[in-house]
C-alpha cells in the first residue's frame, strides 16, 4: 500500500468566506473520486485544522501500490477536479508519499 499526503494553502486573496467554499468544492471534489480511479482505496480531506496550523487543506489518501498512485495522478477525473476545484485557488503544496 502506498499513502499520498498533500497539504495546501489557499491563495491570501481569497475572503474568508471564500476559503470555506474552496474547502468545500475541495472536499467535494477529491472525496467524490472513491470508487471511479483503480487502485485508489481511501481518500479523505480535512478542512479543519487548527488554528496552530499553517495550511487550509489536507488530502490523506491510500493506493494499492505506487503504480496506482501514478495512474490517479493522470486520470481525467482526478485532472479534472484538480484543474478545476485546486490548483486555480491554491499558492503553496506539499507533498509526501509513502509505503505502509
Amino acid at each position: 500500500m502506498v499513502k499520498h499526503i498533500i497539504l495546501w494553502q489557499l491563495k491570501d486573496e481569497l475572503s474568508a468566506a471564500e476559503k470555506q467554499s474552496v474547502k468545500a468544492g475541495i472536499k467535494e471534489g477529491l472525496e467524490g473520486l472513491k470508487g471511479q480511479i483503480e487502485g485508489l482505496v481511501e481518500i479523505q480531506v480535512n478542512t479543519n485544522g487548527l488554528a496552530s496550523s499553517n495550511a487550509d487543506v489536507m488530502l490523506d489518501s491510500t493506493f494499492v501500490d505506487e503504480a496506482a498512485l501514478k495512474a490517479y495522478a493522470v486520470h481525467p477525473a482526478h485532472v479534472a477536479v484538480a484543474d478545476g476545484k485546486v490548483r486555480p485557488y491554491t499558492k503553496t503544496r506539499a507533498c509526501l508519499d509513502y509505503e505502509v
